[in-house]
């Protein structure tokens, strides 16, 4: 790939230091260490950094709508994030490198057996603010109504609290949870959520060059290998072919 120029790198990061924002709250992308955090996206923001010859700050957050929340206070530089139309008002974004499910949590008991069912008058569906599978929600739902938690673990233990019926999330998550209680994910998924890198718009100069820098990241193996070393699974990973024109 093209070697980033000065003036790229200034762009990207203006501070000498490239500060990465890693979300948490999604345990298919970064998970906490006793060394920090590690996962598929600190290996990329790693990566990211070595190509443009900086430090690496990893400035870590809880949830995905925290990262958001964050973008006036210009806490970071660049971002994984699922694309979603509300957040592409504020961030650019690349193209998609690896696509996730969101289902549903459910009481072991419950009636549903896939997720429409869920979209019905009376339900309850408990979600993370701000996340992927929140956002999509709250375009998407007819009859059923939302409650919502800062994190999606605080969104856990309030579904476990309350008289709720359902937790939304995504799918590694909910069977860690399904695992530890009496309850069960649904077998299909409401939504694929496609991750991608993001930019605050005032540097979508750079989103060029950073969109090579994602398909050389998949071509060479980068994110294989850091979907791999995290031990996640149920996971697609994207084509390093350049998305058509138009």
């Amino acid at each position: 790939m093209q070697p980033p120029s000065t003036a790229l790198v200034r762009l990207l990061a203006p501070s000498g230091t490239l500060r990465a924002a890693i979300n948490v709250g999604n345990p298919v992308l970064a998970q906490r260490a006793p060394e920090g955090v590690r996962g598929i996206t600190v290996d990329l923001a790693r990566h990211l950094a070595q190509v443009l010859q900086l430090p690496l700050q990893t400035v870590v957050f809880e949830s995905a709508g925290k990262v958001t929340d964050a973008v006036a206070a210009d806490l970071w530089d660049v971002a994984f994030l699922a694309v979603d139309p509300v957040r592409a008002r504020e961030l650019a974004f690349t193209q998609p490198y690896l696509t996730i499910e969101a289902s549903f949590l459910v009481h072991r008991d419950a009636p549903f057996t896939r997720c429409a069912d869920l979209d019905a008058a009376g339900r309850v569906i408990v979600t993370a603010r701000g996340a992927a599978y929140d956002l999509h929600l709250k375009r998407e739902l007819r009859h059923a109504t939302m409650a919502d938690a800062a994190t999606p673990a605080e969104s856990l233990a309030m579904f476990r609290q309350g008289s709720f019926d359902a937790l939304a999330g995504v799918r590694q998550a909910l069977a860690r949870a399904a695992a530890e209680g009496p309850y069960r994910v649904l077998d299909d998924s409401f939504t694929q959520i496609r991750q991608a890198v993001a930019l605050p718009k005032p540097r979508e100069a750079a989103l060029p060059w950073l969109r090579e820098f994602v398909r050389d990241a998949l071509r060479t193996g980068v994110i294989e290998r850091g979907v791999r070393d995290s031990g996640q699974t149920d996971v697609s990973l994207a084509s390093a072919d350049p998305e058509p024109a138009g």
